[in-house]
């Protein structure tokens, strides 16, 4: 019974809540990991025992949207489905994240998120966990040291890095690292079963990675999905205390697969609930209300170009975006091109209040043979309460151009108000 106390007090006095103790090499969940893209490298670091951090998100969102069509009656089992469904201004569904995150060991550590509650899964699920090596010490003390200075190694079902974009997003209830509350049109997000390998020097950025291509695990129908491979260059450099400068180019590529998930990975879900949804549409099911999922089923590739500056509290982000692929039904591929361009002044004691807007527009074929053009104007601001607690209120406008008559969103539009609060530590 003596042993069991004391090995609960050991395990009490490694754990570690919230901020209170932030673990080597990792993005804080706070106002401190804002701007921050891949995690800080640095080898000069001590280990004395395992540290468990355990931290947690939560993001509520009042909504005030309203939304239109003109599309023609489409009738099956007597139901319009393309008229839109009636929408008020009411809460939307709180969600909220738990993390886990431990040091396993001198260089190692463990990063695991569980959504608690979201959108298209109201009951908990483990979005996913991997493990971050920037130390090989566990094999011989000094292992490869010179090489691990400026190496970093990730493996596990994990959030792959494909743009710099899922940086800035909102990954369910964690949406303090995004200025505004919606995520871009054609939100490219998944999390698939690999590797990746860094080289961060002197500002300098290279990355590769490989997955299994698969968002849900399983060993059957075998040879249905070949491995996806990502690459990243890049160059990042705080020019001046006033000045930082980075532009990266990223690369996704699925030669074929049973499904691919990059533009519907993201099982949290859209934060505009019901807009442009039918009057059958539920929360659960109708989850990405409001983004544009390209159709390349089977066959993708997509490049990405992201450019970073700040000039004090000034901020621009942009986004340029080439995606093709098809479906196996498909004879040719389509094109789908997505630009994007954020423009922040952060202000204020501590820069804890921002302005800012956000132009956001899709073009593209879909597999009906529509060329169709959608763009979301957002503008909004926010108020970084303490460090922890965000509260912040967009307008957005989104029109939908070149779709069908029969289609739901034939000269489809919507618009309005979301505040939303955000607590993450």
């Amino acid at each position: 019974m003596k042993s069991i106390l004391i090995s609960a007090i050991a395990l009490i006095g490694a754990i570690t809540i919230g901020q209170a103790q932030q673990l080597p090499n990792w993005r804080p969940y706070d106002k401190n990991g804002l701007n921050m893209f891949e995690p800080p490298k640095d080898t000069a670091t001590t280990f004395k025992d395992v540290r468990v951090k355990v931290g947690g998100a939560f993001a509520l969102q009042y909504q005030a949207l309203d939304h239109e069509n003109n599309a023609t009656p489409v009738l099956v089992n007597n139901v319009n489905t393309t008229e839109l469904i009636a929408i008020g201004n009411n809460f939307n569904l709180a969600t909220a994240n738990l993390d886990l995150d431990v040091e396993l060991y001198d260089g190692v550590n463990l990063h695991l998120r569980t959504y608690l509650s979201s959108r298209h899964h109201p009951e908990p699920y483990v979005k996913g966990g991997y493990i971050q090596i920037d130390k090989l010490n566990f094999i011989r003390q000094g292992f490869l040291a010179e090489t691990m200075k400026y190496m970093t190694i990730k493996i596990g079902h994990m959030e792959n890095n494909y743009g710099d974009a899922h940086f800035r997003r909102s990954d369910n209830a964690l949406a303090l690292y995004n200025p505004f509350v919606g995520n871009y049109i054609m939100d490219a997000f998944t999390t698939e079963v690999g590797a990746e390998v860094y080289y961060q020097r002197n500002g300098w950025l290279a990355m590769v990675g490989a997955t299994n291509g698969k968002l849900n695990q399983g060993a059957n129908n075998p040879g249905k999905t070949s491995p996806s491979t990502m690459l990243k260059l890049g160059y990042d450099k705080q020019i001046n205390d006033d000045f930082r400068f980075r532009l990266t180019g990223s690369l996704y590529h699925t030669a074929h697969s049973q499904r691919t998930y990059l533009y519907g990975g993201d099982r949290a879900g859209s934060r505009y609930y019901f807009v442009m949804e039918n009057t059958t549409a539920t929360s659960k099911d109708n989850y990405s209300s409001g983004l544009i999922v390209p159709g390349f089923t089977n066959e993708l590739t997509a490049i990405m170009i992201n450019p970073f500056i700040r000039y004090k509290g000034i901020e621009f982000f942009g986004l340029v975006e080439k995606t093709s692929g098809k479906a196996t039904a498909e004879t040719d591929t389509r094109d789908f091109t997505q630009i994007g361009a954020e423009l922040l002044y952060r202000f204020g004691k501590n820069e804890n209040l921002y302005v800012g807007g956000r132009y956001n527009n899709v073009t593209g074929e879909t597999r009906a043979g529509e060329d169709v053009d959608v763009t979301r104007f957002n503008f909004g601001g926010g108020w970084f309460m303490t460090k922890n607690i965000l509260a912040k209120i967009e307008y957005v406008n989104q029109k939908y151009d070149g779709y069908n008559a029969n289609n739901i969103l034939h000269d489809g539009k919507f618009n309005g108000f979301v505040f939303e609060a955000v607590i993450s530590f």
